[in-house]
């Protein structure tokens, strides 16, 4: 078991859980994630790392309640436990200095972005970073980002706030301003990753997307993640989970993400009726 520290729904449907555990903390880096069981009989579901305290001991990551698992833990209360966390796992960021780099995140995304734009500021590099919502309010880690970021960019679908629109557009107006990108990363929902590859391939821009299909142990062995890229099968968790985003089969993993849809949602539905029964 491991302590909670804090959890909190930080905008509507959007949690922060900040997790106790000393040997991650330690040895987390940019880029990779853990994996995580909130009890004892819940399934494994990945979670990118968003921050770690190596003093405190701790991790933060941020998650969406999509499912039965997320539904357990946004309600664990701080000072709660969770079942399991393994990790530091998969491939960390390569850091180095590019010349100017572009963060863009949306939905849990824009928390995962955060430790690769720190690093990529850290290194030297010249950090544009953009997030997306649909509305103003569904944003967040506004200010820890801009301290990050040379340059930061919002836009919404509804236009409450910054660039009506999404990532690809605030994106689209920087290379038509004449702004010369070197490297960009991009984590979020699928549709918004692929969008953002295909600006970037017509300008031959280094592309980097984090990958987060079904995955199960983490090591590469059950081979629920794998995924195509370069015309090669690729495992998210061991290969990844950034790829790049020119080479990534887009439309197997679109696909691949839909075929349990409907067994989810009845599920979550499921078990939702069920708590509120028993409430």
């Amino acid at each position: 078991m491991y302590k909670v520290v804090r959890r909190d729904e930080i905008v509507p449907n959007v949690h922060l859980i900040e997790i106790e555990v000393p040997g991650i903390a330690e040895k987390a880096k940019p880029g990779q994630f853990v994996i995580i069981m909130p009890d004892e009989t819940g399934e494994r579901v990945p979670f990118n790392i968003s921050d770690w305290n190596i003093e405190k001991g701790t991790i933060t990551i941020f998650f969406l309640e999509v499912g039965i698992s997320t539904a357990k833990m946004a309600r664990i209360k701080s000072g709660g436990t969770i079942y399991s966390v393994a990790g530091p796992l998969g491939k960390p960021t390569s850091i180095n200095n590019y010349g100017t780099v572009v963060c863009g995140g949306g939905c849990y995304g824009i928390g995962a972005i955060y430790p690769i734009a720190r690093a990529m500021k850290e290194a030297g590099n010249k950090v544009i970073s953009i997030i997306e919502a649909r509305s103003a309010y569904l944003l967040y880690m506004e200010e820890s980002l801009k301290e990050v970021s040379d340059q930061f960019f919002v836009s919404t679908a509804d236009a409450s706030k910054g660039t009506k629109g999404r990532v690809q557009e605030v994106f689209d107006e920087l290379i038509n301003s004449g702004e010369k990108i070197d490297r960009s990363y991009f984590i979020g929902c699928t549709f918004m990753m692929m969008n953002c590859s295909d600006i970037t391939k017509q300008y031959n821009i280094k592309t980097l997307v984090a990958l987060n299909p079904i995955m199960v142990d983490g090591t590469g062995m059950c081979g629920c993640c794998r995924v195509s890229v370069g015309g090669k099968t690729k495992f998210a968790c061991v290969d990844g989970p950034e790829f790049d985003g020119h080479e990534v089969n887009w439309k197997e993993i679109f696909e691949r993400k839909s075929v349990y849809l409907e067994d989810e949602a009845m599920a979550y539905q499921t078990y939702q009726q069920t708590k509120c029964e028993c409430s």
